[in-house]
């Protein structure tokens, strides 16, 4: 037995009972109704996945059902069925809330179709109202947490991009939680079931970035031994995560805005072989779009192309009111993981990660609570549990008078000298600790002039 409940709604019993024997024969639970009274009741009943109804009834048309159901408490997915001299009254019951609709006679592969992806619909659309529901109740929409007004339009931007197959561009500051954006938008996307890979740009380095991307043939390159699949065949039917997309050179930008155009690549060395994939691409980039065109590191018509949904993620010293329900939201997380009692933050260090600058986000907030949880075990987490930065760096810096550098660009300088000096100069452990990737801190250190101290270590 298929998952959802079908009710099929007409006063013909021989098209009442055909459709019913049709659609129970795929699998499904059925129902019928004789009228739009019927179908009202049933529905607040038995709590259909989705209605299939005649659009001509009598006292209560499907039109006026379809308003009807619209105001119940759980709304089915509505399926039409009309002759051909009614079906601009259809195509306007689509416009006000209709998931599709059939002509008659009624085509029955068209319709199992249909009742497929309404199940899909039904699904995803029950997943979208739990989130609503947990955003009330616990402020945290999937992963997501947060109930500032910049993280109420990213939820926004998230639950309409996860009904779409459309390309995504997620910008935002290391550490603001991009891959849990992209996470989010799978989950209520119908590729849900399908495979999420993801994928950090910057990480790769360029020689490879390609054979990353499309895979190889043997002998494509020194080194290539046998054939290897690239994240976008393994990916086929799901959804592709592309961190740090600007950090991408040209030609390989190039390439992956012909895959978003085309559904087809090569393989390095596979010559004129085309392989077709239906990959959704979520892009992310910690720059600003427009600065990175400008820069020659983001190609604008890879950008044009990405940009069809752009969610912006605010920096955390932006939502600041978010920042002790991260906290709390940490404390639970490791308290499971790692078998802890840690009750909560005392008063002092609530007002403290408040007034913290966080260079570092989301990403930094959860190494320091991590490290808080581990250190205290029980009770509250007192200030004596935080890191010495996070105590220094807590009163945002003044700007320098006469200067040019804004206060956070200086209050970033001095968290960067602060995680240098407290791990040796070691480059690699002064990046965790800011909770920024390896190559960002270099980007930083030359943004800012910062001639780091060579350490014995390898950074």
């Amino acid at each position: 037995m298929k998952s959802g409940k079908i009710l099929v709604v007409d006063d013909e019993p021989s098209e009442r009972e055909g459709l019913a024997r049709l659609v129970g024969q795929w699998g499904y639970e059925v129902e019928t109704a004789s009228s739009g009274e019927e179908a009202l009741n049933l529905v607040e009943t038995q709590h259909p996945a989705v209605v299939l109804t005649d659009l001509v009834l009598p006292e209560m048309d499907g039109l006026t059902l379809l308003q009807k159901l619209k105001e119940t408490g759980r709304p089915p997915i509505v399926l039409l069925v009309t002759g051909h001299g009614t079906v601009e009254t259809a195509v306007e019951a689509m416009r006000h809330g209709a998931f599709d609709y059939l002509t008659k006679p009624v085509d029955t592969t068209r319709l199992q179709v249909l009742l497929e992806k309404s199940i899909e619909q039904e699904s995803l659309s029950r997943e979208v109202n739990f989130l609503r529901h947990q955003l009330r109740q616990k402020g945290s929409f999937g992963q997501m947490v947060g109930q500032s007004r910049g993280m109420q339009e990213v939820y926004r931007w998230v639950e309409l991009a996860g009904t779409s197959t459309a390309p995504v561009l997620v910008y935002g500051e290391s550490g603001t939680g991009k891959e849990l954006v992209a996470r989010t938008i799978h989950e209520l996307s119908n590729r849900r079931n399908k495979p999420f890979v993801a994928i950090n740009c910057a990480a790769i380095p360029e020689t490879l970035i390609e054979s990353e991307l499309f895979g190889h043939e043997r002998g494509a390159f020194t080194g290539a031994t046998e054939r290897r699949l690239g994240c976008f065949e393994l990916t086929d039917g799901g959804t592709l995560f592309l961190d740090e997309v600007a950090e991408m050179d040209s030609n390989t930008q190039a390439k992956l805005l012909r895959v978003l155009q085309e559904g087809s690549f090569r393989r390095v060395g596979g010559g004129k072989h085309e392989i077709q994939v239906d990959v959704r691409v979520v892009a992310a980039t910690n720059q600003n779009p427009t600065e990175a065109i400008a820069n020659g590191k983001l190609r604008e018509d890879l950008f044009y192309r990405l940009n069809v949904f752009s969610i912006h993620l605010p920096p955390l010293r932006e939502r600041r009111e978010d920042v002790v329900l991260l906290a709390k939201t940490f404390i639970e997380e490791f308290n499971r993981q790692d078998n802890r009692q840690v009750r909560g933050l005392t008063t002092e260090v609530e007002k403290e990660l408040e007034r913290y600058h966080w260079p570092g986000n989301v990403r930094e907030l959860r190494n320091v609570i991590q490290r808080a949880v581990v250190i205290s075990g029980t009770g509250l987490i007192g200030a004596e549990h935080l890191p010495d930065n996070v105590l220094r760096g807590a009163a945002p810096a003044p700007a320098a008078a006469g200067g040019s550098v804004t206060p956070i660009r200086e209050m970033e300088r001095d968290a960067i000298l602060r995680a240098l000096e407290e791990t040796g100069q070691d480059k690699r452990r002064a990046a965790q600790l800011l909770g920024i990737s390896l190559k960002t801190l270099y980007n930083k250190l030359a943004k800012y002039g910062i001639q780091a101290v060579k350490s014995a270590r390898l950074t």
